[in-house]
């Protein structure tokens, strides 16, 4: 079966970013909606933030802060297309993992786990919205 770009992304539309956690040289999106999904996206290439306007990458000051700053807004859309990568917009901001090829550290770029049912998303360099990688 082949896979639809963005049709699992999508399913954050409507969940509320909860928490980031920063892990060593990773960062974790845990997202809250119902009662039985907790969607976390393990972000292995550490995204770009917008907030209000704002770009800021993962080497500038204020990154981390504009990632806190998206806590406790609700997912507006989704976006996972070739030359994009993926995105997730919130009421003010963004989140968008589109690296370079200096900026990989693995062979994953992101992963996208924990609905109620077992469907998961790898997001990898050269496939689905990466295949520009």
């Amino acid at each position: 079966m082949a896979y639809e770009l963005n049709s699992l992304l999508s399913r954050l539309v409507g969940f509320k970013l909860y928490s980031v956690q920063f892990v060593a040289d990773y960062v974790q999106l845990r997202f809250e909606g119902s009662t039985v999904d907790m969607p976390v996206l393990t972000c292995d290439v550490l995204p770009t933030v917008t907030l209000s306007g704002e770009q800021f990458s993962p080497t500038e000051t204020g990154w981390a802060n504009a990632l806190r700053e998206l806590i406790f807004q609700k997912v507006t859309a989704t976006y996972e297309e070739t030359g994009v990568g993926i995105k997730v917009d919130f009421v003010t901001g963004s989140v968008q993992l589109h690296p370079t090829e200096d900026e990989l550290v693995g062979p994953e770029i992101a992963r996208l786990c924990g609905f109620e049912d077992p469907i998961f998303m790898v997001w990898r360099p050269g496939e689905d919205a990466f295949v520009d990688l």
